[in-house]
């Protein structure tokens, strides 16, 4: 049989080592792995929309897979299965993973408490999958926040394994909680947020637990912290036997709010949340969990990433593929650094949202040629405002790439996926992947462009 590995992420070479590792373990499988090489496969010179991993070799695995994918509403990074054919939504994985590059010193919220929504939602799906949260993480660990392992606890009380962070002498923090009182009482021990903020609290009356926590944000319900925080801590809640009333307190919801599309109103549905105050609307989950991607644009940013960094000897210094995680930025000296957010701070807070920082979706680096490649990804049909877009990148050039790559030349193209043209006029694109699966070179396209795609229709060139 095949191991499928379905993303939504642009795959990286360690993560897919950690899940092959993990599943030749599982299986008691013999193997060699060397270095793995993601191989888009192209089939009448025409990219098929997967690709296959080289570099491991196993009697009882045939080929190893991945797919882009994208989920319905709140999806983890990857799902695995090991089966003949190419799966379907209706197959049940033997793995759901959610990776993050994310530690305690960046957010003591975005690392634990927004993907306790994931593992919440996708259960309804797949109950019987095993969930792993992987760390993937590129700077130093620091000691945990108290949010980290309340996070983390509930994490493993829901059944989530823990994967690629060592907590050393803080192994408390694998320990899922063993009842009711002690995941309240831990909650209610934490820290307090300032005054002006309002306090994640539970406590029990009677036959209600109350949990306060504010849901609105910027004029809708979509404050992910707490809604990852609410779902995690009810989910909980609910394992550990509770069967009575959950009431969410000083949320700030009107009822016009309450959209039934919402991944948290699905949530509530499923584990009975109440809103105080407020009518919870009648909301059926999806029926399918996810579906291949074919629309977005990174679909085209995704292969050109990785033919550039398997069929040559350029590599990514930064990736913001759409709907992907956002890296760090990678300096010649081999430090990882987050990238700043705006360019001017105080003018943005004051409504001036061209202040922001504008990053690109990749950056390429080319050692061979000298020459630095900023890319942005579009559809083709929003072709126009990409070439326009490329006129923001003047602030990540002259604070980050001119800075950390003193001797390269840095070249802006944009990158498009769509249609079923088959020809570029357009100076400003360097590539097009046409829906059909067409590999279009622009007319100006980066030299790095040129040489990765030639010696990617060489491997596959028939003898």
């Amino acid at each position: 049989m095949n191991l499928y590995i379905l993303t939504e992420e642009r795959p990286k070479q360690e993560v897919l080592h950690t899940i092959i590792t993990r599943f030749l373990q599982d299986k008691k499988l013999c193997a060699f792995i060397d270095t793995l090489k993601i191989l888009p496969i192209v089939k009448e010179n025409c990219f098929a929309f997967s690709y296959e991993i080289l570099g491991v070799s196993c009697n009882g695995l045939k080929k190893i897979y991945v797919k882009i994918v994208s989920g319905t509403s709140s999806f983890v990074d990857y799902l695995v299965f090991f089966q003949e054919n190419e799966p379907t939504p209706k197959d049940i994985p033997l793995y759901a993973i959610e990776e993050t590059k994310t530690n305690d010193s960046e957010s003591r919220n975005t690392g634990v408490y927004q993907r306790i929504t994931k593992f919440v939602y996708l259960n309804n799906f797949y109950p019987q999958t095993t969930k792993i949260m992987l760390y993937n993480l590129k700077t130093e660990l620091k000691k945990p926040t108290q949010t980290s392992i309340f996070g983390t606890r509930i994490l493993r009380t829901l059944g989530v394994e823990i994967m690629g962070k060592d907590f050393r002498e803080n192994n408390e923090i694998l320990k899922p909680f063993e009842n009711i009182e002690e995941l309240v009482a831990y909650k209610n021990s934490m820290r307090k947020p300032p005054k002006n903020n309002t306090p994640l609290n539970i406590h029990k009356v009677k036959d209600t637990i109350f949990i306060s926590a504010r849901l609105f944000k910027a004029n809708t319900l979509s404050h992910d912290p707490n809604i990852g925080a609410v779902s995690g801590i009810c989910a909980a809640l609910r394992k550990l036997g509770f069967k009575e009333n959950l009431t969410i307190t000083h949320h700030g919801l009107e009822q016009k709010h309450l959209g039934k599309n919402n991944k948290f109103i699905q949530i509530a549905n499923v584990l009975h949340i109440d809103l105080d105050g407020l009518t919870i609307p009648k909301a059926k989950l999806p029926q399918t969990y996810w579906h291949y991607e074919t629309q977005g644009e990174k679909l085209a940013t995704i292969f050109i990433h990785l033919v550039v960094e398997h069929f040559s000897s350029a590599y990514g210094i930064f990736e913001n593929h759409a709907g992907c995680e956002k890296s760090y930025f990678l300096t010649a000296d081999g430090n990882y650094i987050a990238l700043q957010k705006y360019e001017d701070k105080q003018s943005y807070k004051q409504g001036n949202k061209k202040a922001r920082l504008f990053i690109p979706d990749l950056i390429l680096l080319d050692p061979k040629n000298l020459e630095i490649i900023n890319i942005e990804g579009k559809k083709y049909i929003n072709k126009q405002q990409g070439i326009k877009e490329l006129n923001n990148y003047d602030c990540i050039e002259t604070e980050y790439i001119s800075k950390y790559y003193k001797n390269y030349k840095i070249i802006r193209t944009l990158v498009l996926y769509g249609s079923l043209c088959e020809e570029i006029i357009d100076i400003e694109v360097g590539f097009l992947l046409n829906e059909k699966g067409k590999m279009i070179l622009g007319i100006k396209a980066p030299k790095i462009f040129i040489q990765s795609l030639e010696n990617l229709l060489a491997f596959w060139k028939p003898q």
